[in-house]
């Protein structure tokens, strides 16, 4: 997380959690509505989504919104998880003392130099969900259920289900989860696209767990983004209100005045006070359904790749490269044998439109190519040396899925146990800041309790070398540490630009 300001976990950490509080059920708010049916693996899975034949009309506010409220209130679940956490070691300030271990030994643990033993502990946390059909499925934020190894759903009617995770996407932070239940109600999905600044919504969810509340506002802002909530490798396109959105919201909802979902809770700036300042942040439904859509049919997400490192027009820019404003995304390289190379995209390409819509900045084109299915074709219009260029590409799946590296396993070094990397792709590089063209595999995960955390390194930093030897791919990586074998590892890493050797030692 680059900002500090931005709370993005709205998870309340509660060790030792007796029970979910309540809140949840079912929603049957059905008109201007029609079923969408989303095939998946065993059977279809129908999703209400608003035809848009209803009108908004005028909102009277000496009436208030418990028309809309009520069967609403049903659908927002308590989503309480728990997980396994191990501590970070404690050591007494008397074990190394000479004097002190003289007369008493050591009393605070069997581990060297003092150090007690971690206990293991679980960690409770408690968030919210929105129930999307009538057989139990549920979308919520990822971070509510991220790395869970028990999720319960509470209903508004007091029953509590064990809840399977059916997939996530940690990258624009959302996930499905089911429950063992049928016959409930569901949200109506509605079109976020729609929304404008100053349309009142309400934010429904379970602050701090105290249960079911309702908040209003306005649509602040739309399109919000690059904002890194979550990460450089994060997709945004937030919906920001200042409906009051608190620990515990994550995952509720966000709803228009005629009680159409078009967002999921997800941040808050909370400026270090951990609670609402008026400025929260939700995932537009558009995205959302498009992520769940692909979860229900296969259980994962898939996204276009174009194969390009892209960077914002500044003014400077603008200038330097005789555009008319500063729009569009520039090319600042491009990877061999990619979607883009061999449609023609060479450095210094101005992308300015996708499909005939104008690409606003490079944060736009990034977002829209993810959205697009693999081999989908894309016809881009580029200005390239002031002369407007047509060019076709097809793009490929996002290499992620293809060249990940799992968990160093038993056989490869224990030094990196822990450790999760995948493929540097020139986008990565340039959501990281690297120079273009540099080399290595970035760490995507590091358990806080392996040797390499405690060795400094991170989630983020590029490991470019190990042992002397240059790491240009993930298989690379894993030959390199496997054939160390028991041995340190001496690594060279780049965090933001900035390189340094690291001795990584086996326990």
């Amino acid at each position: 997380m680059n900002n500090n300001f931005f709370q993005i976990r709205r998870s309340v950490a509660l060790v030792s959690l007796a029970a979910a509080l309540t809140i949840g059920g079912a929603l049957a708010w059905a008109i201007g509505s029609s079923n969408h049916t989303v095939l998946g693996a065993s059977s279809p899975i129908m999703l209400k989504v608003a035809s848009g034949s209803a009108p908004a009309g005028p909102v009277n506010l000496n009436e208030g919104f418990a028309a809309v409220v009520e069967p609403l209130l049903p659908a927002v679940v308590n989503i309480s998880t728990s997980k396994v956490v191990k501590p970070e070691k404690s050591q007494s300030p008397f074990s190394n003392d000479p004097f002190f271990r003289q007369f008493f030994g050591n009393p605070f643990g069997d581990g060297e130099e003092g150090q007690q033993q971690p206990r293991s502990q679980k960690e409770h946390s408690l968030g919210s969900g929105v129930i999307v059909n009538p057989d139990g499925y549920i979308l919520t934020n990822n971070h509510v259920v991220e790395g869970a190894s028990d999720v319960q759903v509470t209903l508004s009617d007091k029953r509590t289900f064990k809840a399977k995770v059916v997939g996530t996407d940690p990258r624009t932070d959302l996930a499905v989860v089911k429950i063992p239940t049928s016959g409930l109600a569901s949200v109506t999905l509605g079109d976020s696209s729609k929304s404008r600044v100053g349309d009142i919504v309400l934010a429904i969810g379970d602050p701090f767990g105290i249960g079911e509340t309702v908040t209003m506002g306005i649509v602040s802002a739309t399109g919000r983004r690059g904002l890194a909530i979550e990460g450089p490798e994060g997709y945004e396109d937030f919906i920001q209100t200042d409906a009051s959105i608190n620990p515990g919201n994550s995952g509720g909802a966000l709803v228009n005045t005629r009680g159409e979902l078009i967002g999921i809770n997800t941040a808050i700036i909370s400026n270090g006070g951990g609670g609402n300042q008026g400025i929260g942040f939700a995932i537009p439904i558009t995205m959302a359904r498009s992520v769940m859509e692909q979860i229900l049919k296969t259980g994962k997400v898939t996204r276009g790749y174009l194969g390009v490192m892209i960077q914002e027009v500044t003014p400077d820019l603008a200038k330097a490269f005789g555009l008319p404003t500063a729009e569009g995304a520039l090319v600042g390289d491009v990877t061999p044998d990619s979607p883009g190379a061999k449609a023609g995209l060479q450095k210094g390409d101005v992308i300015t439109s996708l499909n005939g819509q104008r690409i606003s900045d490079y944060t736009d084109l990034r977002l829209r190519v993810s959205q697009s299915a693999p081999g989908t074709a894309a016809k881009l219009e580029v200005l390239r040396n002031g002369q407007k260029r047509e060019l076709t590409v097809t793009l490929a799946e996002y290499p992620e899925k293809t060249e990940a590296a799992a968990e160093s396993k038993t056989g490869e070094s224990p030094a990196m146990e822990g450790v999760q990397v995948e493929a540097l792709t020139s986008e990565v590089t340039q959501q990281l800041n690297l120079p273009a063209g540099t080399r290595g595999v970035v760490i995507t995960r590091v358990d806080p309790d392996s040797t390499a955390a405690e060795a400094g390194l991170e989630r983020g930093d590029v490991i470019q070398e190990v042992n002397r030897k240059a790491i240009a791919s993930v298989d690379q990586f894993r030959t390199a540490i496997r054939g160390a074998e028991n041995q340190p590892l001496l690594m060279l890493v780049n965090r933001a630009g900035n390189s340094r050797y690291v001795v990584i030692a086996p326990k």
